[in-house]
């Protein structure tokens, strides 16, 4: 997901590909490798949700303003991304964008890297991409490409859209979809997606083959198929699950009892902070043939101030 961190100034929880709603696997290709869904205006509306806005409030949004004069807290949704092994990277960002968003994006591109403009269908997207050749005064904002092989693909053309792609071929076929992206269900080992009435954050890869360090997490992943996360309100309270699917239900269960027993363990830990000491003391580990499921409900304060 390194690919995402270049777009943090400029995109970073903008909005996405249904607005007000959870995605399904229906909405992702097939093939993707990875996805994240974050409902903004779910957030906004939702109990537990306003919490989490808040801090992306001080956090996040207020940061943008500062830097690149965008209020992003007015014209933010949601947001979805993913990634497939030909397409590279994928955005497509939904919302009250506004015309004065769009044109500074557009000079921030125009001015700051190598910029060119094309059209597909009558609609208009640009190419950003890296020029050695420019250089930077004082603290003027750059949108960073160096992550996209070949630059990054923008384009504002379909209504409350900003889609963001890694190929040019991909930024024509959505324009000729709409901004619409193509399922294909029937795609074996299609990742599987996680959703709740009040979603807040979807998430999900394709773990198998993930470089590891040895530590305990890394080696969960290695031995796993695929993962899948969701954070919900549920009952006006944070609602975090995420799924591990692995070969053979007895790498499940051993997977459960390493994370059984290092939850007992850092419970017991006097200098764990008491934020993540009730995280722990509240998670449930489920497993289910080859899936294994990790769950927690929290107040959302909670949740806040161990992300702080």
């Amino acid at each position: 997901m390194r690919q995402l961190r270049p777009l943090i100034l400029v995109f970073l929880f903008l909005a996405p590909v249904a607005a007000l709603s959870a995605i399904s696997a229906d909405d992702l290709p097939g093939s993707s490798k990875w996805y994240f869904h974050a409902d903004f205006e779910q957030m906004r509306s939702s109990e537990a949700g306003r919490h989490l806005y808040a801090w992306l409030q001080d956090e996040v949004f207020e940061d943008i303003r500062e830097d690149a004069g965008f209020d992003l807290d007015k014209e933010a949704d949601s947001l979805t991304a993913f990634a497939t092994e030909n397409d590279g990277t994928v955005i497509v960002i939904e919302g009250n964008i506004s015309r004065d968003t769009e044109d500074k994006i557009v000079a921030m591109g125009a001015s700051s890297v190598s910029m060119d403009r094309y059209g597909s269908g009558g609609k208009a997207f640009y190419h950003i991409k890296d020029d050695d050749d420019v250089e930077f005064e004082g603290d003027e904002i750059k949108i960073d490409v160096d992550s996209f092989d070949n630059g990054v693909f923008l384009s504002f053309a379909v209504k409350n859209k900003l889609i963001v792609t890694s190929t040019r071929e991909k930024m024509e076929q959505l324009l000729d979809n709409k901004g619409r992206i193509s399922s294909t269900r029937s795609e074996k080992g299609q990742l599987f997606v996680l959703s709740a009435e009040r979603g807040l954050i979807q998430a999900g890869a394709h773990t198998a083959g993930l470089d590891g360090n040895g530590d305990w997490d890394s080696n969960i992943l290695r031995n796993t198929k695929h993962a899948a996360l969701l954070v919900a309100d549920k009952k006006g309270k944070i609602s975090i699950e995420a799924q591990l699917v692995t070969a053979e239900p007895e790498m499940a269960d051993s997977l459960a009892s390493i994370v059984r027993g290092l939850i007992s363990l850092q419970v017991f830990n006097d200098d764990l902070d008491p934020e993540v000491s009730s995280f722990l003391q509240n998670t449930s580990v489920d497993v289910d043939e080859t899936k294994l499921t990790i769950s927690v409900a929290l107040d959302p304060e909670v949740v806040v101030a161990a992300i702080e």
